[in-house]
This record gives structure tokens, sequence and C-alpha cells, in this order.
């Protein structure tokens, strides 16, 4: 019963964080704004959890399913690629310069921020 509760309430968080991309996308075709739904989506829910508004505990247990899956949104782009096999065989060497320095960057980025804020929540405990 415990295992159940715990999957519908994934899920409902799931559907929570589906709506709000949805109603950013929305928004953003509403009005022309010039940067993705997802984006805007991101800004809102983190301003939202900033201020208070909604608690981590309700969208928690949904967005760490969503970032376990994460890789698997990705194969239908990986997949996509092998129609472009004419321009990676001229470009490819270019291509693969890029994305091995751009997931260097990524990966530094991401490993700096995630340092400081566990010394910030070290420091605030």
């Amino acid at each position: 019963m415990n295992a159940l509760k715990s999957l519908f309430k994934g899920v409902v968080q799931v559907a929570i964080l589906i709506f709000i991309s949805m109603a950013m996308n929305k928004i953003v075709d509403v009005l022309h704004l010039p940067i993705p739904g997802s984006i805007l989506g991101i800004a809102v829910i983190f301003t939202l959890l900033k201020t208070r508004v909604i608690k981590l505990e309700w969208i928690e247990q949904g967005a760490n399913w969503l970032l376990a899956e994460l890789l698997l949104f990705f194969i239908p782009a990986a997949v996509g690629v092998m129609k472009y096999i004419p321009m990676l065989e001229s470009d490819g060497v270019r291509i693969l310069i890029v994305v091995i320095f751009s997931t260097f960057i990524v990966m530094a980025s991401s490993g700096l921020t995630a340092s400081r804020i566990a010394k910030r929540k070290e420091n605030q405990s």
C-alpha cells in the first residue's frame, strides 16, 4: 500500500511539472516571448521554490524520477542524428571537438555549482 501511495505521489508530481511546462509554452506562444517555454518554466519553478509558494516536497520525488530517467529522453535525438551521416562524414571532427569541449564546460560548471551549493548548505547547518 505504501509503495502504491509513493507511486501515485510521484505521478502527481510529474503531472504538476508537465502542466507547468505546458502552461509556460502556451504563455510564450501567446506573448511571443523570445525564450523557450521550458526555460521560462524553470525560472518560474525556481522563483516559486525560492519564495516558498510551493514546497520542495511537493515536486521533489517527481523531479528526481525525471532526472533519473533523463537519458531516455535523448534516445530519439540520438537516433535522429543517423539522418545526417553525410554531414557527419564531412564535418564530424569539428562537431566532435565542439561536443567534447561543451561537455567539459557543462561538467565543470555543474561540478562547481554543486560544490558551492554543498558548501552553502554546510555553512547553514
